[in-house]
């Protein structure tokens, strides 16, 4: 019996609102939500974050690196353009995670947001209309760090 043909994963693009930093990621994502948490609606200026996460070294900035502009440590932070000031995504999860800000993805990939997280700390002018499953903080199973 022969081996069935390997999948491919396709390779989204993504990139900030002037253009001047792009990425590649592929669609592997292993987990999608929505972030109601304060900061995630601070550095977004939204009710919420729709993030996509990935192992961290499986996206690829392709153009613009040095204008990068990082709020954390290599273990935490969020990344954004420097010139515009998007944010791209996240490093998380002791640095081996990247949540990835799904708007800023120029293809539409596979997953969907499955939750929304954080909802304890919601914008109090934000109301949740769909049928996703809430969270306080964590989903169960899930943590910080």
């Amino acid at each position: 019996m022969a081996d069935p043909e390997p999948t491919t994963i396709r390779i989204l693009s993504g990139k900030c609102f002037c253009g001047a930093v792009v990425y590649t990621v592929p669609d592997a994502f292993l987990y999608a939500m929505n972030c109601h948490c304060s900061n995630c609606r601070r550095t977004t200026g939204s009710a919420f974050k729709p993030f996509a996460g990935i192992e961290r070294d499986k996206l690829i900035v392709t153009q613009g690196e040095s204008r990068l502009m990082i709020f954390g440590d290599d273990s935490a932070n969020d990344t954004h353009c420097r010139l515009c000031g998007s944010l791209l995504y996240s490093v998380v999860r002791n640095g081996g995670f990247v949540h990835v800000a799904m708007g800023t993805l120029l293809d539409a990939p596979a997953i969907r947001p499955s939750a929304h997280i954080f909802v304890g700390s919601k914008a109090p002018w934000f109301t949740i209309t769909d049928g996703l499953p809430q969270y306080e903080e964590f989903p169960p199973g899930a943590s910080a760090g």
